[in-house]
């Protein structure tokens, strides 16, 4: 199996941010959609697709996210730059780079800052605006167009292919993704989880561990209620539920698609959902909590597989 999970994880290091090409403007939550369609209007240079994009690409639309660099927030400021570019777009009398509602059009208007910036630039104005946002407008000044940074250019890269790919489908993909996110923690229960969410499970694992007791997931059951909220019914295990999907090539892996592994088709004993850049969420094994993991977090990744969506429920 070793030739397989090679070839997959070469696949997903090309593509290491991922899975912001996944996704469509139906996919961003909620609470936030109607500040991005808004934001992502604040300049000819600027659409929603491009800032939700660059919204995913940042945090995951994490509010309290914080990066290794100490920005923060769901756009990713830097205290330099909100000091700066940060609005009171909500007008309740405070700038707070941590409350979307004043993050996120303070996102637009900067995406709009950095394009005149760069207006002048040669290449792609949307590439310069974006690698701007990324490197900042003196980088891209300084090599003519996006840097050659491996970051900036995978991560103009992947926000491009988001605001250019079909909707239906990607926001589906989305969906089952931000579905199984919000099971993060919920406890391994051997046989548990059903299209409702957390459930008792069963006895016994092969290790003699039972789910009666605790109300959580095993790897089909939460890959089973995740799909379920895209309207699309998996059987109950991972052997029955590789055998419901469609095969995906290396390159073709995207989030929401089904990692399977064992050593044959009717050895499969585990599935977890891709999530971009070599990672998956899963739940591994009894004693341990919905997560995210490697991709080759098991050395025996047998395939990747996407359901079909004609079984629906």
């Amino acid at each position: 199996m070793a030739v397989v999970v090679g070839a997959y994880i070469q696949a997903a290091a090309s593509n290491p941010i991922g899975t912001a090409a996944t996704l469509t403007m139906a996919a961003v939550p909620a609470e936030y959609r109607s500040l991005v369609e808004k934001a992502g209007q604040t300049c000819p240079q600027v659409s929603p697709n491009i800032l939700a994009g660059l919204l995913y690409q940042e945090s995951k639309f994490n509010p309290r996210a914080v990066s290794s660099a100490k920005a923060e927030g769901i756009a990713q400021f830097t205290r330099g730059t909100w000091r700066e570019h940060g609005i009171d777009a909500n007008r309740d009398g405070k700038r707070d780079v941590w409350d979307p509602e004043d993050a996120i059009p303070s996102a637009g208007k900067y995406l709009c800052t950095v394009a005149k910036e760069v207006k002048d630039v040669p290449g792609n104005p949307k590439d310069n605006m974006l690698a701007a946002y990324n490197a900042g407008s003196s980088k891209v000044k300084k090599y003519g167009g996006v840097p050659p940074y491996k970051e900036t250019q995978t991560y103009v890269r992947n926000i491009n292919a988001f605001a250019s790919q079909d909707g239906g489908a990607i926001a589906q993909n989305g969906t089952v993704v931000q579905a199984a996110e919000q099971m993060l923690g919920k406890p391994y229960s051997w046989g548990g989880g059903n299209s409702n969410g957390p459930s008792t499970g069963i006895c016994c694992s092969p290790n003699g561990k039972s789910g009666t007791s605790i109300v959580g997931f095993d790897c089909s059951g939460l890959t089973l209620y995740a799909y379920a909220k895209v309207g699309i019914s998996l059987p109950r295990t991972a052997a029955q539920q590789y055998a419901a999907s469609e095969p995906v090539k290396p390159g073709d892996v995207r989030a929401g698609d089904l990692v399977f592994y064992g050593a044959t088709a009717s050895t499969i004993h585990h599935v977890g959902i891709y999530v971009g850049g070599g990672w998956i969420i899963n739940a591994p094994h009894p004693g341990a909590e919905v997560r995210y993991d490697p991709m080759d977090t098991m050395s025996d990744v047998y395939a990747v597989g996407r359901p079909h969506r004609q079984k629906e429920i």
